[in-house]
């Protein structure tokens, strides 16, 4: 019997030698045949050969689809880290450079080694990767450019602090990271903390919060809940464009909303229904930006002589909000009642929240202080703020 060509996944060659015929016997698959065949008249080689191009087809095959299915992968060879950042709950954020631009590389920690077993560390990067391919994607001038990002951080070199010169790797094998544009002009949380005493004009309180607004809108357009939404995670440019950034914790939304639930976010930004531990949905990040808007305003801290338990339980069971100023426009009032509504459907959407900012006259100042002064509000008897 003439083997030569036959895939080899088409037999199998068993070790049982037969002693009468000197040979090998040779099983085909879906047949009850068995054949003998001499061993000296087997052509290894070509079956050798054949077997060669098969592994290679697959092997390109399945390098194409990796390719295909992980475009936003980058090359960490092309960072260059220079110092930090911030660090945050979620990992450490680094500025860098990347192929001549400015970059902000965040570096996830899902845990350290050992502590999560393998079948959460799979499910992390298994949402991982779904983010991101969703994230690579997006296009807007309120959200951080996604450059790209990776699985793995054993590539990525943190020079030491002692000597630049000298670059290590120390981080857990299940970290990744995620590298974005760099926005030079710092936190919003940061800009209202300067402006504490002095507070904004009426105009910039609006042109900040449409900028979130649009922002969020164009993520929820997305099915993107962020589900983290406050100062701290909302960055500034040198024209003073707000961006929004860090989605530590954001998440494709599920469709289902019993699949979104735990306690994400920061407590005094957080919906009374992710408080609680309920199901949520986009809405709680509408709540979250309606303390934002009060924020902007104030240049203030919500709820600042309260403990995390007092808040928590405050919001859900007592309905608190942050104390409104008395000098704070209606129109203004009203959007921010409405999306911190204890019950979501309640709450409008970001495109409709969108509409409402843009109405919103500004011409004639309205605010805490108007455009050409520059003292206290005199809402408060005392200065107030962070």
């Amino acid at each position: 019997m003439d083997i030569k060509g036959m895939d080899k996944d088409e037999c199998v060659l068993e070790s049982a030698k037969n002693p009468e015929e000197g040979g090998f016997e040779l099983k085909l698959d879906n047949s009850e045949n068995t054949v003998f065949l001499r061993a000296d008249k087997i052509d290894f080689k070509n079956w050798d050969i054949q077997l060669e191009k098969h592994l290679t087809r697959a092997w390109s095959m399945d390098t194409e689809s990796h390719t295909r299915s992980e475009e936003w992968e980058i090359d960490l060879a092309k960072l260059e880290i220079r110092n930090v950042i911030a660090h945050g709950t979620y990992g450490t954020v680094y500025k860098g450079l990347c192929d001549g631009q400015d970059v902000a590389v965040k570096v996830l920690d899902w845990g350290e080694d050992g502590i999560a077993t393998e079948a959460e560390t799979s499910a992390l990067q298994a949402a991982f990767r779904q983010e991101v391919a969703v994230w690579h994607k997006l296009d807007h001038p309120n959200v951080t450019k996604f450059i790209g990002a990776s699985m793995g951080t054993s590539d990525l070199k943190i020079p030491s602090k002692n000597n630049p010169a000298d670059v290590q790797n120390s981080f857990p094998s299940n970290a990744c990271c995620v590298v974005v544009e760099y926005v030079p002009g710092g936190t919003l949380k940061k800009f209202l903390i300067r402006n504490s005493k002095k507070k904004l004009a009426f105009k910039v309180v609006i042109q900040l919060a449409l900028d979130l607004a649009r922002g969020l809108s164009y993520l929820h357009s997305k099915k993107i809940v962020h589900r983290d939404v406050k100062t701290e995670n909302m960055l500034l440019d040198v024209t003073r464009t707000l961006k929004i950034a860090d989605f530590g914790v954001a998440r494709v939304e599920a469709q289902n909303p019993r699949d979104m639930t735990g306690n994400t976010g920061t407590l005094g930004y957080m919906a009374p229904e992710v408080l609680d531990g309920k199901p949520y949905n986009r809405k709680c990040d509408v709540y979250s930006f309606g303390i934002c808007l009060w924020e902007i305003y104030c240049c203030d801290m919500p709820y600042p002589d309260l403990s995390f338990a007092e808040v928590s339980s405050q919001v859900v069971r007592q309905n608190l909000r942050p104390e409104i100023p008395r000098c704070c426009p209606s129109a203004f009032v009203s959007i921010m009642r409405k999306c911190w509504d204890a019950k979501p459907e309640n709450r409008p959407d970001m495109d409709e929240v969108v509409r409402l900012l843009e109405a919103i006259d500004t011409s004639k100042g309205g605010g805490m202080i108007p455009d050409d002064q520059t003292r206290g509000c005199l809402c408060f008897s005392t200065a107030r703020g962070p």
